[in-house]
Formats: C-alpha cells, sequence, structure tokens
C-alpha cells in the first residue's frame, strides 16, 4: 500500500498528459509493416484451480479435533522446522534452474554453469535470492507481475539469450505486501500460476479489472450471475463468521470481494486457505519459492502506524514475527484457536478455516478497505447502496481500516515487550503503513541467509505517482535500532529521497549494499526496480479500481520492460548484470575473482555514495521509447497499433 499517497484518496487526475486514470496510452512507433497478434490461450494450460479447498465450512472459522500434538506458540529464536526442512529440497532444486538460467544469461569470459557446478556440493555457497513486491494497489500487482513474467522461465522466449526467464525458479523467497500480496497470492492460491494464464480474456474470469470490485466479476462464469448475486454471497459469507461468533471487520468483505478477481474457482474460491499451498504437492516437493505476505500491527488506541510497528508475515506453514516485541509465530492452520501464553488449554479446541486466502490477502491491504468506503460515488443500483452502506455503519469506524484476528494469537505472550499481549483481539493493518512499501522485512532476517533482493518498487511516493525510494529508506533506517525493533537486521546504506531523485536512483536500476564490508552485518546486496514508463505511463492512480485489459496489458508489459531495462535496449549489458548480482555475494564466500564485466556492471549500477539532498521538484518523467526503434518489445511479443490502441501482451 502507498500511505504517502493516502491524502489524494481517489481525487480525479487533472494532469492526464502523464497520469493515465481511465485510460493508458502505450507508445508503440507506427512505420513497421509487421502484423502479428498475441497467442491469448499460450499459458492457459498451467492455471487450474487449486486441487486443496480444505475449509472445514467454507468461510466459517470451525472447531476440530486437534492433533495429539497439540499447537503452540514458538519462539522465533530460528526458523521453523517446516521451513528448514522444505529449504534442504528447495535449495538443490534451485541448482538446476541457475544452472538454466546462467546458460542463457552470460558473463563475458567466465564459466558460470561451472562456477555453479563447482560449489554444489555446499549449498550454503550458493546463490540465495530473494524477489520483494511492493504495494501500490492494481498498479501493483500488475506492475509486479511484469517483473515477474519476465523472471518467470515459463513464459514464451523469456529463456533465449539475455532474457531473465529463470530467475523465478531460481528463487527461494518471492514475499509481497498489499497490492503485491494481491499477485502473490492470486499465483499461490492458482498453483503458482503464470502471468501468462492470469491474463484472461474471458468474462468471468480472474484478472478481469475491468469489472471493478463493486461489481464483480461478468457474465455467466464459474464466479457469479450478476451484481446482486456477489453482494449477497459476500454478505452471506462474512454473515457466516459473524453468526458463529467471530468479531468481522470491513477487511473480511474486502477480502471476499478480492478473491473475485484473484482465485479461479466458484465463489472466489472460498474454501480455499492460505495454510493448504503447504500441503500441494508441487509446494511439498520446493518446486518453487516460499511465498510470504507481510501485514502491521496496530497497537491498541493508535491510530498512526509508526516505524517500530511489529511486522508480521504470513507463510505457507506460520504466522507470526521475527521483531523482539512479539518474537513468536504460532501455525497459519490453527489461526482462530483460544492461544493462551503461548499453549492452547486442554479445554480448549483447535480452529481451521480462519486463515481464508482472500482474508490473508486483505489483511495485507487494509487501506484498501477506503475502496469500500467509497460506496456512494459507485454506479450500483441503490438498493445495493443501501444493503452495503448498512453492513458499513453496523460496523463503525473503528475497524474500517483493520483486519481483526481475534482470539489474538499472541494473546499473554511475551508479556515485557508486546503492547497487544494483554488484549484479547490483535489487529492487523495494510503492511505499507509504516511506510516499508516493499516486502523486504522477512528477507532481511539474518536466519534465512538471502544473499540478493530484487526489489519491485510500484510505491506511489511523488506527487505523480511514482517511487522515490520512500520503501527502501524506512527499512533502512528501522535497521538502524540494531537493539530495539531492528533486533539484529542488517541493511545497506541507502539515501535519501531527494537523492533518489536528483541522481536518478529511481530511473533505472540501481544495486545498493555492492561492499558488503561497508554494512553493520550480513546484509543481503538490494537490485531496486523502480516503476518507470518505458511503453506506457504506469503510474496509474492507487486507487482506482477498473482497468481495461488494454490497460492491464500495456502496464504489464511495462513492469516486464522495467525487469529487462526495455528487452536490454537501455543497456546491452544489463542482464549479465543481473547475472552479475546474483553471484556476488557467493563470490566473496568462495574468495572468487569478480569477472571483469561484473566489475563494469558494478561500477554502473552500484550507488557510489553520492548524495543530493536539494529540492528536486516535480518529477515527471518521459516513455523511454517515444522515438526508438521497435527493439524494446520481446520479439516473441511483437506486434503492431496505432498510437490510441495497443495489443494484449501474453
Amino acid at each position: 500500500m502507498d500511505y504517502n499517497s493516502m491524502p489524494s484518496l481517489l481525487q480525479p487526475s487533472n494532469h492526464q498528459s502523464k497520469i493515465h486514470g481511465s485510460s493508458v496510452t502505450m507508445i508503440i512507433p507506427q512505420d513497421f509493416g509487421l502484423n502479428a497478434s498475441f497467442n491469448h490461450d499460450y499459458g492457459k494450460h498451467l492455471m487450474q484451480e487449486r486441487a486443496l479447498p480444505n475449509a472445514p465450512d467454507g468461510y466459517t472459522p470451525t472447531t476440530v479435533e486437534c492433533a495429539a500434538s497439540r499447537p503452540t506458540v514458538r519462539s522465533a529464536t530460528a526458523l521453523s522446522s517446516n521451513e528448514s526442512s522444505w529449504l534442504r529440497t528447495r535449495r538443490n532444486n534451485t541448482l538446476s534452474a541457475m544452472r538454466e538460467f546462467f546458460g542463457h544469461v552470460n558473463i563475458t569470459d567466465f564459466d558460470a554453469v561451472g562456477y555453479i557446478d563447482g560449489i554444489s556440493s555446499n549449498t550454503s555457497n550458493l546463490p540465495n535470492i530473494g524477489i520483494a513486491v511492493s504495494g501500490g494497489g492494481y498498479r501493483a500487482l500488475m506492475n509486479g507481475a511484469g517483473a515477474i513474467k519476465a523472471f518467470d522461465n515459463r513464459t514464451e522466449n523469456s529463456t533465449s539469450s539475455g532474457q531473465l526467464g529463470g530467475l523465478l525458479q531460481s528463487a527461494t523467497y518471492l514475499a509481497g505486501l498489499s497490492g503485491g500480496a494481491w499477485l502473490v497470492g492470486s499465483i499461490y492460491l492458482n498453483n503458482f500460476s503464470t502471468i501468462s494464464s492470469l491474463q484472461t480474456y474471458d468474462d468471468g474470469d480472474v484478472w478481469q479489472f475491468q469489472n471493478s470490485i463493486f461489481e464483480g466479476p461478468d457474465g455467466d462464469s464459474i464466479q457469479i450471475i450478476d451484481s446482486a448475486t456477489y453482494y449477497s454471497d459476500i454478505y452471506d459469507a462474512v454473515s457466516g463468521k459473524d453468526d458463529a461468533g467471530w468479531e468481522t471487520s470491513i477487511t473480511d468483505y474486502w477480502g471476499r470481494a478480492l478473491s473475485y478477481q484473484l482465485v479461479n474457482a466458484t465463489a472466489g474460491g472460498i474454501n480455499y486457505t492460505w495454510s493448504s499451498i503447504a500441503l500441494t504437492n508441487s509446494f511439498r516437493n520446493a518446486e518453487m519459492p516460499m511465498p510470504i505476505l507481510v501485514a502491521d500491527g496496530r497497537y491498541p488506541g493508535e491510530l498512526l502506524v509508526s516505524s517500530n510497528a511489529t511486522v508480521y508475515e504470513f507463510n505457507p506453514w506460520e504466522f507470526g514475527t521475527f521483531d523482539p516485541t512479539v518474537y513468536g509465530f504460532v501455525p497459519v492452520q490453527y489461526l482462530g484457536s483460544r492461544f493462551v501464553a503461548g499453549s492452547l488449554p486442554s479445554n480448549e479446541s483447535c480452529v481451521r478455516g480462519f486463515d481464508n486466502g482472500g482474508f490473508i490477502m486483505g489483511t495485507s491491504s487494509t487501506l484498501f478497505n477506503q475502496f469500500l468506503l467509497q460506496i456512494n460515488t459507485t454506479s450500483l443500483p441503490s438498493f445495493l447502496k443501501d444493503v452495503f452502506t448498512n453492513i458499513l455503519e453496523e460496523l463503525g469506524e473503528d475497524s474500517q481500516d483493520i483486519a481483526v484476528y481475534t482470539p489474538n494469537p499472541f494473546y499473554l505472550w511475551a508479556n515485557s515487550t508486546s503492547p497487544s499481549a494483554s488484549e484479547p483481539v490483535l489487529d492487523l493493518v495494510d503492511g505499507g503503513e509504516d511506510l516499508q512499501n516493499i516486502p523486504l522485512h522477512p528477507l532481511i532476517q539474518p536466519e534465512r541467509h538471502v544473499d540478493v533482493i530484487f526489489a519491485v518498487d510500484s510505491s506511489a511516493d511523488t506527487q505523480y505517482n511514482w517511487p522515490n525510494g520512500t520503501a527502501l529508506v524506512a527499512t533502512y533506517e528501522r535497521s538502524l535500532n540494531t537493539t530495539g525493533i531492528g533486533n539484529g537486521t542488517s541493511f545497506p546504506v541507502i539515501p535519501d529521497q531527494n537523492t533518489f531523485v536528483n541522481e536518478g536512483l529511481n530511473t533505472r536500476p540501481t544495486f545498493f549494499g555492492c561492499n558488503s564490508s561497508n554494512t553493520t552485518g550480513p546484509a543481503p546486496l538490494v537490485v531496486y526496480l523502480p516503476n518507470f514508463p518505458y511503453v506506457t505511463f504506469s503510474n496509474v492512480s492507487t486507487f482506482d479500481p477498473s482497468y481495461s485489459e488494454e490497460q492491464r496489458d500495456s502496464i504489464i508489459l511495462n513492469g516486464y520492460d522495467v525487469a529487462t531495462m526495455g528487452n536490454n535496449s537501455r543497456d546491452g549489458e544489463w542482464s549479465a548484470c543481473v547475472a552479475c548480482a546474483v553471484l556476488s555475494r557467493s563470490f566473496e564466500r568462495t574468495n572468487t575473482t569478480v569477472p571483469d564485466q561484473c566489475d563494469r556492471c558494478f561500477e554502473r549500477y552500484c550507488w557510489d555514495g553520492t548524495t543530493n539532498s536539494s529540492n528536486p521538484g516535480t518529477y515527471e518523467p518521459s516513455t523511454v521509447f517515444d522515438n526508438v526503434a521497435y527493439a524494446v518489445l520481446p520479439a516473441v511479443f511483437a506486434t503492431v497499433a496505432t498510437a490510441a490502441t495497443v495489443s494484449a501482451f501474453m
């Protein structure tokens, strides 16, 4: 979520030449006599309904018999046994992916495949890769989707020479926050689908963003029939939870509505839980990175979330935090169970089904409850507005921007350090409200030993919805409190936001932390990938509720270009520089001489410490490819469009 953009929530744009709200212009040269079309069916077979809709009673959490070994809260002194066991398989699985990746991403005069083979007997020497996708509403989902598409070896032609396909398969972790959480959640709740398969073109399918969340899916689909039924089904689902004695909030409605857009299943996957990801064969076999979603804790009586807020994560096995305030984790499948001081009393039953997938995605993006609060500005029939207005009035203002987790799983846990320890309810809010709008927190935990993080930033920090490094600054400043909330995490030195703009660090990829000896601890190298206009103005408002298929596809294409630097057209060495970033920390551990091409890359992309904190004025970038060769687009995606149209990017 872009907390900085809140003062202008839902304000119509008066700067249409730079911010395209109702229409996105994609700039493609017209002097190419080609006429190719996209294959909309490509990759469609890679999306299927999840096989594990395992909630006991739909959206309503339900008491079940506990296993012989009753669940407990564990201290965050180490990774969970589940994650540790999974990592042993995953790290080995990334070996073959890296061989393939370095087979088509070459470093001049260096045998990267041979290097990987040479260190393969000791997986701790292998690069450990994380990918983090920022918040920013649908803009973040679509821009992030373009980057993931570029990194995915299942994307057509992504494994051609110089392309970045396979980076996703080589990664250990994939984290998302707010709008980025929608992306990560949608990928994993649909069986680790490809972006191509999620870019659907049929009424009622997922990612049909032209049908706003106020209206629901269009047409006769497995999802719903019409808006009235859509609202009725959402209301019935949340009412069922409420009637069973569970406290609800607007996030319950928001999460249910999101699911209809993001989960390819009847009724938005009402039976699909976040924890069921861990039960799928493909995840158990560690065939994909581990997904992590992020939310912030809001302390009792607090209205604005501070930089010292507790940062919680949801992974397929657990919910909790490494922060010293709580420093504990609970099995995510047993959220809703009444833990007391870390244990489940003998007279308490286990609860399952609280971790509905949509509710977890909604929790990471609670600031988008503002969408639902604008119900009277939509074109819905008046009777539907009345119904929903009554719901909002019943909930009251106190629960408009939070997700309610009751019972508090950390009740009477960490009594001396947790402000919420004595509270029966744990309130969670949008993961970007502490300004850490990129989910870096889970990836900089020392226990995870991440070497390099590809940080995709779609934040709306500037007047016209472009990033300026605020998220990196927030994480860096938090890490400086080493004996407090930082809790031993290390992060590369990050300059101020004005420097980002004045030095152009938000106009191209930038590496932070290239020299690990300059960090206070084992910090990762951060490859910063800021949203920037290549083929379209992708700075749409965080709170725009709908996008045509053309808008969606052009922003995804722009995100692809952000990750690939316009298919290497801005820098022919870019893919090699990505390879160098991936290998950098491994080179240090193995005392390997850095290849000459990598030295050139680091000189070009590593922040050199220069600062310029003067006021940069208004930041209004132009598109990169206004009047240049058509080589900007990957060859497989080549098409011709007039200046006013754009073909679908598949």
